[in-house]
């Protein structure tokens, strides 16, 4: 898509070497992406302007056709939802103007950046957790795409396969031990 020609590419390395701490790039306006994260906002903001927009518009079309649109709620709802979805398009078109593609180094292979797949063993649960670190724009706990900058993601940036890992949590502290990194 057009919008992934005009994205910056960036590997792990470059990101420490500009900025030691992750959270710092949000500083500097820039939206860290991982492939995926960058395709879903793509695809998100082409099926908003070449879907949604067009249903919004007949629907539009549609309730003006009832005749008086002072007291038509069907009128009413779709302009809310037009008004909705422009919101959206132009976020999204923000977020990708900012965008920066992270691509993982071959240096990055055993310690965990942002794009790793991490399998962790809870040592409270004795239980195997497996979570991918994102950016805050594309984490998505229901998919265990967890964000940077959330209490476990934190602890974990930087760290390596058989670290021990100490979260503090409002509930107390999680244990985990760092089984594998991809």
């Amino acid at each position: 898509m057009d919008e992934m020609k005009n994205t910056k590419h960036v590997d792990n390395e470059q990101m420490k070497n500009e900025n030691t701490e992750v959270e710092g790039m949000e500083n500097h306006d820039e939206l860290l992406l991982t492939k995926d994260g960058l395709e879903k906002l793509e695809s998100e903001l082409h099926h908003l302007k070449t879907v949604k927009r067009k249903e919004i518009a007949d629907r539009i079309k549609e309730a003006i056709s009832y005749g008086d649109i002072t007291d038509n709620a069907e009128y009413e709802d779709a302009k809310n939802e037009q008004a909705f979805i422009e919101g959206r398009i132009i976020t999204l078109e923000k977020m990708l103007r900012r965008a920066r593609l992270l691509e993982k180094s071959a240096e990055d292979d055993h310690h965990i950046v942002l794009g790793s797949t991490v399998k962790l063993r809870d040592l409270d649960l004795d239980r195997e957790e497996e979570y991918t670190l994102v950016s805050t724009a594309e984490a998505d706990p229901a998919e265990k795409k967890i964000s940077n900058e959330s209490p476990v993601g934190k602890a974990l940036m930087g760290r390596t396969i058989g670290d021990q890992v100490d979260v503090k949590v409002p509930a107390g502290t999680l244990k985990y031990k760092i089984e594998a990194v991809d």
